[in-house]
């Protein structure tokens, strides 16, 4: 068998707002996020990941924030044109591992739910999905509640 890893990072910063999207789910927040789509840093490092397993670039050049196509665009959407890329070319995802930094939102109370959802986007079974949080012990941007983070690894397996 042929496997590719990849791995992708993400960050934005926090501004007016009362929520963030995580993995596709609506976190309660006392800020929201800056952004250009719906800025789910979790799924645009995903989707970063899927993208270099294969050498295909970046999120920035397959949906760039200078279009006006994808303003506030929901990032199940092009996680899901991403997955299509990758399937099309004879690819599945063995697994997925997803870190979210920051001090807040907590991500627990969520994560369940965030699973399901990536798992339901991407049509894969729930234990290939991994989410998880940390926070950086209040250093840094992600400590001064700055912004948020999150890094992703995944797993491409060739298909048959």
């Amino acid at each position: 068998m042929t496997f590719r890893v990849g791995q992708g990072y993400d960050v934005h910063r926090f501004g007016s707002g009362d929520h963030v999207m995580l993995c596709g789910i609506r976190v309660s927040h006392t800020q929201g996020i800056i952004a250009h789509s719906d800025g789910d840093v979790a799924i645009h490092a995903l989707c970063d990941a899927l993208l270099g397993a294969l050498a295909l670039g970046d999120i920035g050049t397959h949906f760039p924030d200078t279009d006006p196509a994808y303003k506030n665009a929901d990032s199940c959407a092009l996680l899901g044109n991403v997955y299509h890329l990758i399937s099309r070319q004879g690819w599945r995802l063995a697994n997925a591992d997803i870190t979210i930094i920051a001090e807040a939102p907590k991500v627990l109370p969520y994560r369940e739910q965030m699973q399901h959802r990536l798992a339901n986007v991407l049509d894969v079974p729930l234990d290939t999905i991994s989410v998880k949080a940390t926070t950086t012990e209040k250093l840094g941007f992600e400590g001064r509640k700055e912004g948020i983070a999150a890094q992703a690894v995944v797993l491409l397996e060739k298909q048959g």
